[in-house]
């Protein structure tokens, strides 16, 4: 027990340590010394915040969208999926270093091999989108992983529903 409490201290200091500290003092309205909001230009989606730097993964995965849904047996793309996937190439222009693996995913109705080659489509169908948007192709790569990876358990449409999928994974550039 005292070990556990011992490791856990010295992790929370370790965190402690790697803060970056502010430039500038901050007051109670979010605005810095010389009266200015910061702003944080990394990752940004054309907002300016006041909040700590976070890693692009998370601003693609909860600000922008990280995936996009299909139907059964489809890989064509609805409007909702075209609306996610113009805020990824918003993101990737404004992250010129960024590079993005496509994953594309499938139900688990099929069999191994149909269903790796959907995810294939899948994947494909939302890179051509992308790359229609300005995206360079040499950014993105594809992947597909058919129904061997289901955001959802589940032998129901609630849960084939969230399978269907295909997911943008930064793979290069996070820390630039």
């Amino acid at each position: 027990m005292a070990f556990r409490t011992l490791s856990l201290f010295a992790a929370v200091l370790l965190l402690a340590a790697c803060e970056t500290p502010s430039d500038q003092t901050g007051t109670a309205s979010g605005q810095g010394a010389a009266g200015k909001s910061s702003s944080v230009d990394r990752g940004s989606t054309g907002t300016t915040a006041t909040t700590p730097k976070r890693p692009l993964s998370t601003i693609l995965t909860v600000d922008v969208g990280d995936r996009v849904f299909f139907e059964f047996d489809k890989y064509s793309l609805k409007a909702k999926a075209r609306q996610t996937l113009e805020r990824q190439a918003t993101f990737l222009k404004n992250n010129a270093g960024v590079k993005v693996v496509l994953q594309g995913h499938a139900d688990e109705r099929g069999t191994r091999e149909y269903n790796l080659a959907l995810g294939e489509r899948r994947a494909n169908s939302a890179k051509d989108y992308l790359v229609a948007l300005g995206i360079n192709p040499n950014r993105i790569t594809i992947i597909s992983y058919g129904k061997e990876r289901p955001a959802v358990a589940g032998s129901n449409e609630a849960a084939w529903s969230q399978n269907r999928r295909a997911v943008t994974v930064i793979s290069e550039g996070a820390g630039s």
